[in-house]
Formats: structure tokens, C-alpha cells, sequence
């Protein structure tokens, strides 16, 4: 068990129940059947030109996981380009609708080594992709090391999945020659109650590295209601406990850091962004709870000091912007499609991407210089209802 538990800071409760989860939305009963080839289904190459914007989103397939690549044109509306097969199959967590997989982080993109990698949780792997332009060529399939593989982060030659089934896993890799390398030694096991329903309520939400590299973040959702930080010593090694905060009721989902690395924590029972002080001994300190007022906040972005919140049961993202004291201002909220989920920014922070579990679709936003949206276009994701998983380069 882990060595320290400490309780979040108290913070205002937004009232609402863990009901909101998307098991209650209502979604189409099926997606529109689009069925792709298990490899990947060729279509005309892009221009030279259009080579470095892309964006790649994984629907989650049971039949078998598909990546689909489309080009990003300079006013940001998408072209699908190609369908890939991952090589391993989609998962289903229990009571889960437009989020089969209800994490953060299921499809990542390494830009260092041009590396793409994405979690087939029906089959326990991981599929590694190198990337040119909105081209993918498949490289490896790999084990995670644990029961359905629901997050990957990477950062220099590391790499880290987190499995979510059998009270969770944590499972290193080292990279090699554009390989990952299983270390039996960095795999951890997290004790969650993961077996408690519904099941994808109780789940670990994701993982991920702190920019500098020296610490892993784990959140646990129900199964924990904790963030969990592993650090890494300087000779390497991995800690072999986390230090836990954790708070009875929270829901940490997803994960991001603010232009000052603190970390930035979505929960899905408070509705609220936190903002914490992240230590180098792994101690987390609450700086700001900042509600967006919606239903089941459940994934964030950011570029520069704005923020995006996905919110499932509200059909909505919540803008906010942090001031210098790492405050969150609340700007508004802006309509999606149904099943507001994963999303993406791109690296020169003109626009958001956002998955829309329920739709089956991707919702394309220019950002402007307030943190304002305009809708730019929808685009139908081939089997995409409940799928997650979105990459914007």
C-alpha cells in the first residue's frame, strides 16, 4: 500500500452526484457502420505541402482498433486520409457510453522520436506507429503488462502504460531504435477497487510525466480518489510506492500542466479544475478549485494559460484562463456534439479538436487570443461512438 495518504484540500462541492456519469447520456444505440480493413485503407496521398498537420484519433474498435489520420488544412477543417489498423482490439469498460474507455491519454504522440503510440485494451498491447506527416507505418505490438491498457505517456527514452483492470498497473519501457523495451522492473501495481460498478467510474483515469521528466502522475478516478505520484530516483530507478492524496469522493481524471508545471487536475464529481503545487517529494498542496458548472468534467487541455474541459454530461467544453497567481477564471462554455470527451490542441495553439463519444465525431474550434471559440466543422470518425483517443500535430 502506499506509504503516505494525505486528504485533498476542502474545496466548494458542485452538487451532483456520481449519476452524472456518462452510463445515464443519451446517446444514438450504434454507431454508423464504417468498416475498414485490419491493415490500413488506402486513399490519395497528400500534397507534400500538407505534411506536419495532421490529426490522428483512435475509435476504440472491439472488432479491431483503428487510428484514423486526417490532414489538417491551414483554416483547421479535417480531410480523412487513411484508416489504420492497430493490429490488436478495442475494450468495453462496464456501464461505459460515450467513453468505452474512460481515461485520458489513450493515444499519445512522442514528437522527439516521431513516435505514435496507442492502447488496444481488448488485447492487452500497445501498438507503436513512427509518424511522417499524416502518414502512420505500424512498428510494433507489444504486451502493456497488465489488463486493459487505458493510458501512455513518454518522455525521452521512457515510456509508461497504464492498465486499468485487476485494481490497475503501471508497466516502464525503455525505447530503443523506435522499440519499446519492457523493464520488468517498473511495473507497479496500484491496489485500486476497480471491481466496484460501475466499473468505468472506478478505473484509473490516466498517466503521464511531469515536463522535466523526474516524476510519474497516476489518477485513480472512484478506485482511489486519489492523484498518485511515483518518483524517480537519480540513478533511475522508479520509486516503488506512489505518494498518494487522496480525498473520499473525488473523482481525478484527467491531467495536464500550466506554463509553470503545476499540475492541473479535471474531477468528475466536483465539476471543477484543480490547480496543485506539485514537490519534488511527490506532495501535492491545492493552490485553486475552479467549477465550470457543467456535468462530468472529465478531460482537459491547455495552451498558454488557457484551459479547455471536456464535459461529458453537458454537451460542452468550459473555457478557463489562469492568472499569475495560478487562479482559473471561468470564460464560458461552448457547445459540442453529444458525449464531450478527449481533445487535442495544436502545437501553435490555434486550434482544438474535440472527440465527441456519443456523436461519433470530432469537433474542429479555431482558438483565439481571449481563449473564445469558433466552431470551424464536424467530422464523422468511422466507428467512432465511445471511442477515445485524439492527437492534433
Amino acid at each position: 500500500m502506499p506509504t503516505t495518504t494525505r486528504r485533498f484540500a476542502r474545496i466548494a462541492k458542485v452538487a451532483v452526484t456520481v449519476a452524472l456519469s456518462t452510463a445515464a447520456f443519451a446517446v444514438p444505440a450504434s454507431a454508423t457502420a464504417t468498416t475498414a480493413a485490419a491493415g490500413a485503407t488506402a486513399t490519395p496521398a497528400p500534397p507534400a505541402g500538407d505534411h506536419g498537420r495532421a490529426v490522428f484519433v483512435q475509435n476504440d474498435r472491439v472488432e479491431g482498433n483503428q487510428v484514423i489520420a486526417y490532414s489538417r488544412e491551414a483554416d483547421g477543417s479535417l480531410h480523412r486520409r487513411t484508416v489504420y489498423g492497430t493490429g490488436g482490439k478495442g475494450g468495453v469498460l462496464g456501464g461505459s457510453v460515450v467513453d468505452h474507455l474512460a481515461s485520458q491519454g489513450s493515444l499519445t504522440y512522442d514528437p522527439h522520436h516521431k513516435l505514435l503510440y496507442a492502447v488496444n485494451a481488448g488485447s492487452n498491447t500497445v501498438t507503436v506507429f513512427s509518424v511522417e506527416g499524416d502518414r502512420l507505418h505500424r512498428k510494433q505490438i507489444i504486451e502493456s503488462g497488465g489488463m486493459f491498457p487505458v493510458s501512455v505517456t513518454a518522455h525521452g527514452d521512457r515510456v509508461f502504460v497504464l492498465n486499468a483492470r485487476e485494481g490497475g498497473s503501471i508497466q516502464g519501457y525503455r525505447l530503443r531504435e523506435g522499440k519499446l523495451h519492457r523493464v520488468a522492473e517498473w511495473h507497479r501495481a496500484l491496489h485500486l477497487n476497480t471491481g466496484a460498478t460501475p466499473e468505468f467510474t472506478h478505473t484509473p483515469g490516466q498517466v503521464a510525466f511531469t515536463p522535466d521528466g523526474s516524476q510519474l502522475v497516476v489518477t485513480t478516478k472512484l478506485g482511489g480518489n486519489s492523484i498518485e505520484v511515483f518518483r524517480f530516483g537519480r540513478d533511475g530507478a522508479l520509486a516503488h510506492k506512489p505518494v498518494v492524496d487522496s480525498k473520499e469522493g473525488a473523482q481525478p481524471f484527467g491531467l495536464t500542466f500550466d506554463a509553470h508545471e503545476r499540475l492541473v487536475v479535471s474531477d468528475g464529481v466536483e465539476n471543477s479544475l484543480l490547480t496543485f503545487r506539485l514537490d519534488k517529494d511527490g506532495r501535492t498542496t491545492l493552490i485553486d478549485a475552479a467549477p465550470t458548472g457543467q456535468r462530468a468534467t472529465c478531460w482537459v487541455s491547455r495552451t498558454g494559460d488557457h484551459f479547455f474541459a471536456s464535459n461529458a454530461g453537458s454537451n460542452t467544453v468550459t473555457r478557463f484562463r489562469q492568472n499569475r497567481e495560478a487562479q482559473l477564471e471561468r470564460l464560458g462554455n461552448t457547445p459540442t456534439g453529444v458525449g464531450t470527451v478527449d481533445s487535442s490542441i495544436t502545437p501553435d495553439g490555434r486550434f482544438l479538436y474535440v472527440q465527441t463519444g456519443g456523436a461519433g465525431a470530432v469537433d474542429a474550434f479555431r482558438i483565439h487570443k481571449d481563449g473564445s471559440l469558433t466552431k470551424i466543422s464536424t467530422t464523422k470518425v468511422p466507428d467512432g461512438v465511445g471511442g477515445e483517443g485524439i492527437v492534433a500535430l
